[in-house]
């Protein structure tokens, strides 16, 4: 078969499974904006801008004065010429944060994941995966050509059968600690001792845990793996641990090694962002999030609320109703998720005013989805 047509094939194959996907301009700055083609105003519940720090008065500035000393681009990798004061700044800050000796940074959160689990996992090493881990876990997985064995959500049990087999392999175990589909929480503390009972490295995915869990691993070798591009509202990603496995990161991971380094305005703009976050006004922001959090699922742990639909179109269906009341909130649907969970992703912000969240609670009501 020629190529386009087998694209073709493909193509068609993909709308009739209710799958197909587009991008949508969304002309927005904060929560509210205008949604392309026909340019309707929507109040987003699908950004990941938990805190709101996209817009905030001293992140946006620093990012301009970045702009004016260094230019657009850092123009090399980190090792070659690409890194400036701003990017070692931001390190020393990060470790200082998550509590660590070391930090390194990454054009993405994806490509630390792939930098970190690459690095440490290869062959001798078994990995022990949670099934319902980020893709850019999965991925690097797969790349860093260790065994992997998947275990059940959560199922320490499972875990712990699966690092039983090692044999003479290194195991590690990598993990999201607020999963990005479901916004439930792994049982970190547990999975500190597993780790450190069968001599384990532990890695942790943190993008999305700007409501916690707080994380004490100083009884297990780890390394945590975070963004910028979700609480510190800017883009990239790092990786924070012992500086020995920091150092051989630096060494060895080739999306670090052989990536041009952030750009400076992103890297200043985390800056800016993490001081922010680290500051009493981060600690108002953090409560205001965990309110909006209260009136959509009381109890519920981080901003991600998932609201399952079951079946792909009524997940559209679900999504093109809340749309018609100026509520964007996008279906969610395999392959990001499994076949028959299809869901509609609610994801809060500290940028929503009460009335909006108000907003979208009456509407889930009324159309029967909360």
């Amino acid at each position: 078969m020629r190529w386009l047509d087998w694209a073709r094939d493909e193509t068609r194959a993909i709308h009739d499974a209710g799958r197909w996907r587009a991008p949508r301009d969304l002309d927005a700055a904060g929560p509210e904006g205008k949604l392309a083609p026909d340019g309707r105003p929507v109040v987003s519940f699908a950004s990941n801008d938990y805190l709101g720090l996209t817009q905030h008065p001293d992140v946006v500035a620093a990012a301009h004065a970045a702009l004016d000393r260094w230019g657009t681009g850092s123009g090399a990798a980190r090792l070659i010429v690409g890194s400036r004061p701003v990017h070692t700044q931001l390190e020393h800050e990060l470790a200082a944060w998550k509590g660590a000796e070391r930090a390194v940074l990454f054009p993405t959160g994806f490509a630390a994941n792939l930098g970190v689990l690459t690095t440490f996992a290869g062959p001798g090493v078994l990995v022990c995966s949670d099934e319902l881990n980020h893709a850019s876990i999965v991925d690097g997985c797969r790349a860093s050509r260790a065994r992997v064995a998947v275990y059940r959500h959560r199922d320490l049990d499972h875990l712990v059968s699966l690092l039983a087999s090692a044999d003479e392999e290194r195991a590690l175990v990598v993990t999201d600690t607020v999963f990005s589909m479901d916004g439930d929480v792994a049982p970190v503390d547990e999975l500190v001792d597993v780790c450190a009972r069968h001599d384990a490295l532990l890695v942790l995915d943190e993008a999305h845990a700007v409501l916690g869990p707080d994380v004490d691993v100083s009884g297990v070798a780890a390394v945590r793996v975070g963004t910028l591009s979700k609480t510190l509202g800017a883009l990239g990603g790092f990786a924070v641990g012992p500086r020995s496995l920091v150092d051989l990161v630096v060494n060895r991971a080739r999306p670090y090694i052989f990536t041009t380094a952030s750009t400076p305005a992103d890297t200043a703009a985390a800056l800016a962002a993490l001081g922010v976050l680290r500051s009493d006004e981060g600690a108002r922001l953090r409560d205001r999030l965990r309110a909006h959090v209260e009136r959509v699922r009381p109890g519920h742990p981080s901003p991600i609320v998932p609201v399952l639909c079951g079946d792909e179109r009524d997940a559209l269906a679900a999504s093109a109703a809340l749309l018609e009341r100026g509520l964007l909130v996008p279906a969610i649907r395999p392959p990001t998720v499994a076949p028959g969970t299809s869901r509609l992703r609610v994801a809060l912000s500290a940028a929503h005013a009460d009335a909006q969240v108000g907003d979208l609670v009456h509407a889930l009501d009324a159309l029967g989805l909360s």
